[in-house]
């Protein structure tokens, strides 16, 4: 006799690449939510989504308009091509309504120079001094766990 086999829908979540950026003196860039945002209040990383019909491009391209639509095309910089940490984001879309799930996936990245010029997604940016004493009070949901990640791999 055939038992029934329950099948388990696949977690249904949007893959984000995010960049830790690092100055000569090791201070991480982050950079302040708007007004609008859930995490107003709060700092996330540059990066964004992987866009459907870049399904199939290099990860190459993907970050380089990634890094140019949040930092804009003015610097220089050189990343490191081995993950570095993960965190997981959800938050209710304004444009459908419904909640959305976000699979991050953090990469560092060397801030040779150049200057920053921020997309309207962020209202400011500062550089920190990131470590296990300060990250909760920059931090909520993704950031924070993708920084719980770095912080307990990295800083051991």
């Amino acid at each position: 006799m055939k038992k029934n086999k329950i099948i388990i829908p696949d977690a249904n979540f949007h893959v984000s690449l995010k960049f830790i950026f690092k100055d000569k003196k090791g201070k991480i860039l982050i950079l302040k939510m708007p007004q609008n945002s859930s995490m107003v209040g709060f700092y996330d990383f540059p990066g964004g989504r992987i866009k459907k019909n870049e399904k199939e491009s290099p990860f190459s391209k993907i970050i380089k308009r990634e890094i140019g639509e949040e930092l804009g095309n003015k610097i220089s910089y050189k990343l490191i091509e081995t993950p570095v940490a993960i965190g997981r984001h959800n938050y209710i879309s304004k444009i459908t309504n419904k909640k959305q799930y976000i699979f991050w996936v953090f990469f560092e990245v060397k801030f040779i120079g150049g200057k920053i010029v921020l997309s309207d997604e962020h209202e400011d940016y500062i550089w920190i001094n990131l470590n296990k004493k300060n990250y909760k009070k920059y931090f909520v949901r993704g950031p924070l766990e993708g920084m719980i990640h770095y912080l307990t791999h990295k800083l051991t």
